[in-house]
């Protein structure tokens, strides 16, 4: 399964995530479905200006995480 998402984070919002106090990001995809996403797959987005973009989630059979992709 294949879900579309758009994020704008800034660095000190997404600060928590990345060191792991926080943990679900909650984003809404692109049928506005609420997803809640372990912040630690954001990591490799994060830049001095935060996580922003379009992504692509890909979950597994089982609903399970699978990989994430910016777009």
């Amino acid at each position: 399964m294949e879900l579309y998402f758009s994020l704008n984070v800034s660095y000190e919002a997404f600060l928590p995530y990345y060191q792991g106090v926080a943990e679900k990001v909650e984003v809404r995809d692109q049928y506005a479905r609420v997803l809640h996403i372990n912040g630690k797959y954001f990591r490799p987005f994060l830049t001095s200006q935060g996580v922003q973009g379009k992504f692509k989630l890909v979950l597994n059979s089982d609903g399970s995480f699978k990989s994430l992709n910016k777009l």
